[in-house]
């Protein structure tokens, strides 16, 4: 009789194990469902990264260490693509052929201290943005341009990189705040555009005024003009066909808002004043 009991009692054991490892496995399976659906609700060039296309010559957001890009754009991204589960593989390209790159899907985001424009909407898809960036005019230490009228309203030359919002901007007509197409010089990279600005090829450079204060920093011979040309911010360019991975990195760019950590970045390489 203690046997059959005994019997019984083990059944009905391993049964309740049985239910409570079963229950178990369901849950699990729905997490890892949930986890999949999750994952699945954006897709990226080459599974598991996150392809970002920047132009490495636009410090302190992207610029050589070595032979490592690091600065402001790169954390920031780097921080988004461990939010979504991914690894970060940066490729250094021309700044104009970004917009490009990522329309037709070659990279998954553009992000190389880029404005969000009205002409660039036309291609891409922009996400929240993450920093302000203000646009600056470098001069010559004894130049006599002293601010944004003189310039436009002058017969000066001014150096731009091709692309940025420098150039849109200043290659506008003189009516809309620009010098106009035939005064413009194109550079593929900003210091090429101050390396012309010493040599007296051109008459001015305008570029953010981060980099610009890394470029007057190194060069005693030049000077950024007290009065900003435009405030700007700047937001990571991604498919317009890729909608559920601009939601994802704008969900991650908010997390990373609200915890302070864009703030630590940016305050990493641009120490506040004051």
């Amino acid at each position: 009789m203690k046997t059959l009991k005994r019997i019984a009692a083990g059944i009905l054991s391993t049964a309740l194990l049985l239910g409570m490892t079963s229950c178990a496995t369901k849950q699990t399976e729905a997490s890892a469902d949930a986890n999949v659906d999750s994952a699945a609700a954006f897709t990226t060039v080459e599974s598991g990264k996150l392809i970002m296309a920047t132009n490495a010559f636009f410090p302190p957001y992207e610029y050589y260490e070595g032979e490592k890009i690091v600065g402001i754009d790169v954390e920031i991204a780097t921080a988004v693509a461990d939010k979504l589960g991914l690894e970060l593989v940066i490729e250094d390209v021309e700044f104009d052929s970004i917009i490009a790159g990522v329309q037709s899907g070659k990279y998954d985001i553009g992000c190389a201290g880029m404005t969000v424009t009205e002409d660039r909407l036309k291609s891409v898809n922009f996400s929240t943005p993450y920093a302000t960036g203000i646009q600056s005019i470098i001069v010559a230490a004894d130049s006599e341009i002293t601010d944004i009228d003189t310039l436009v309203n002058g017969d000066y030359k001014v150096g731009v990189q091709s692309g940025t919002t420098g150039d849109i901007y200043m290659s506008a007509p003189v009516e809309e705040g620009g010098v106009g197409e035939e005064r413009i010089e194109r550079f593929a990279k900003g210091n090429d555009a101050v390396i012309a600005l010493t040599s007296g090829k051109i008459s001015a450079v305008v570029i953010d005024n981060e980099p610009a204060k890394a470029f007057v920093a190194a060069n005693a011979s030049l000077k950024i003009l007290e009065t900003p040309y435009t405030v700007e911010d700047y937001a990571m360019a991604i498919n317009k066909d890729n909608v559920a991975l601009k939601d994802a990195i704008n969900q991650a760019l908010k997390e990373l808002t609200d915890d302070g950590t864009i703030a630590a970045i940016v305050n990493k390489y641009i120490p506040a004043e004051g």
